[in-house]
């Protein structure tokens, strides 16, 4: 992504931050059906805006990955779904991401170590893994959450475009 359109990214990530505007029933419906019931519990934790950003995330990356003629599994779905929820490890609100971010992008790595919330939120894929692991998930779930390189990478590419975007 340009740095222009990754600014663009972030500007809209964090203007729709601050709408406290719930996720509609029918998408709350698709959700449940996707997610197994460990799965949906950890993600009804998520506030209201990363709801929404998850069910929008994964609808891209479903049109993403079909469009290249892979099916999206429910394995995919789920990882979709949950590919923010380590972001609860650091008990941050929008304005302290906004401040995550920017270290990370200034320290670099440096920022990534250590207990505090800034390096948590910065490890969220890790972390998410760790909570959907405990959960029960789909090892290719887990694999997606973490983006790793144990998991397909069409779907990689599906989310990280589909992400990048919204």
């Amino acid at each position: 992504m340009s740095r222009g359109g990754a600014l663009g990214h972030l500007v809209r990530r964090f203007l729709g931050s601050w709408s406290r505007r719930p996720v509609p029933g029918d998408d709350l419906v698709w959700v449940r059906a996707s997610l197994s019931e460990p799965e949906w519990t950890l993600w009804q934790r998520l506030g209201a805006a990363d709801r929404r950003h998850t069910i929008e995330v994964t609808r891209r990356a479903i049109v993403e990955l079909t469009s290249a003629g892979a099916p999206a599994e429910r394995a995919f779905v789920a990882g979709g779904l949950l590919h923010d929820i380590g972001k609860l490890d650091a008990g941050l609100g929008t304005l302290g991401r906004v401040v995550a971010t920017l270290l990370g992008g200034l320290l670099g790595p440096a920022a990534r170590r250590g207990p505090g919330r800034v390096a948590r939120y910065l490890r969220h894929e890790e972390l998410g893994a760790a909570r959907c692991r405990a959960a029960g998930s789909d090892p290719a779930t887990v694999a997606l959450v973490a983006r790793g390189t144990d998991a397909p990478s069409h779907w990689l590419a599906a989310l990280a475009t589909a992400d990048d975007s919204i």
